[in-house]
């Protein structure tokens, strides 16, 4: 079986169209932004309305819900028809939000235009992922944050393929199964166009960013443990003081997150 453009497959479309909108992607968005401001404001930031870059946004649902906290949003998809509905959601709304066909490997945006910069599980499906991390620090100020959420391989569990431990594949059994889930076996990936060609950790894109200015946070360093219990917060602040701790929970972490600061 021959794959599919996605850009023009009605089924993605429609997926993705009412994916966008669940509340279970709501929350997951709502709280993506919570920890980014609060993120921002313990780094300094200014309190005041900011520029905030989605890549990879969709039908526009994470742009949406910055637009309503008073943002200026941007974003940036391969897919024509889910920017369109996009701003046609954006405007049923009353809000505007600046969306724009194009590429993560050359985003639209003047250098250092943004205060956050968004990628979720995006940089997987990119075969040239490193020119996506070089325009993230180009477009953002000094001071500015990145959020990005991507496949673990430390990880045995994951969501990509469906396959067991499929995370912990030799590279080249990888290579065999990702041509199989583009021709012959589509089902392997639920029939997504561009499945998941990349896979890492916190450690590798700790040294990639670092190397590009960025200086990283995981999904440890930012919880918010105001909330949590004594045994939570007793946890979570022995995974941050003991490396080996941390790697042991990143192993039974699904995916990969980091909250990036570009400071140079």
């Amino acid at each position: 079986m021959s794959s599919t453009n996605h850009v023009d497959h009605e089924p993605f479309y429609h997926y993705y169209a009412e994916a966008s909108r669940t509340p279970q992607t709501l929350r997951r968005f709502r709280s993506i932004q919570e920890c980014m401001l609060r993120v921002f404001a313990g780094t300094g930031g200014p309190a005041r309305a900011l520029d905030v870059a989605d890549i990879g946004c969709g039908a526009g649902t994470q742009c949406l819900l910055w637009s309503e906290r008073g943002h200026r949003v941007h974003g940036l998809d391969v897919n024509e028809p889910l920017l369109e509905l996009a701003q046609k959601r954006a405007a049923q709304a009353g809000h505007v939000i600046d969306v724009r066909v194009g590429s993560a490997v050359k985003v639209p945006w003047p250098d250092q235009s943004m205060d956050i910069v968004l990628m979720a599980e995006l940089l997987e499906h990119v075969a040239e992922w490193e020119p996506c991390l070089s325009e993230c620090h180009r477009v953002l100020k000094i001071g500015g944050l990145l959020y990005l959420s991507t496949t673990n391989k430390l990880c045995p569990l994951q969501q990509e393929f469906k396959l067991p431990m499929y995370s912990w594949y030799p590279g080249w059994v990888k290579r065999r199964i990702e041509r199989l889930a583009v021709t012959s076996h589509p089902h392997l990936v639920s029939h997504a166009e561009f499945p998941a060609v990349h896979w890492f950790s916190f450690y590798s894109l700790r040294a990639a960013l670092s190397a590009r200015g960025f200086e990283c946070l995981d999904r440890f360093d930012v919880m918010d443990l105001s909330n949590k219990g004594s045994l939570a917060r007793l946890i979570v602040s022995a995974i941050r003081a003991v490396p080996i701790l941390r790697w042991c929970a990143h192993i039974l972490t699904e995916g990969t997150m980091i909250v990036a600061v570009r400071k140079s």
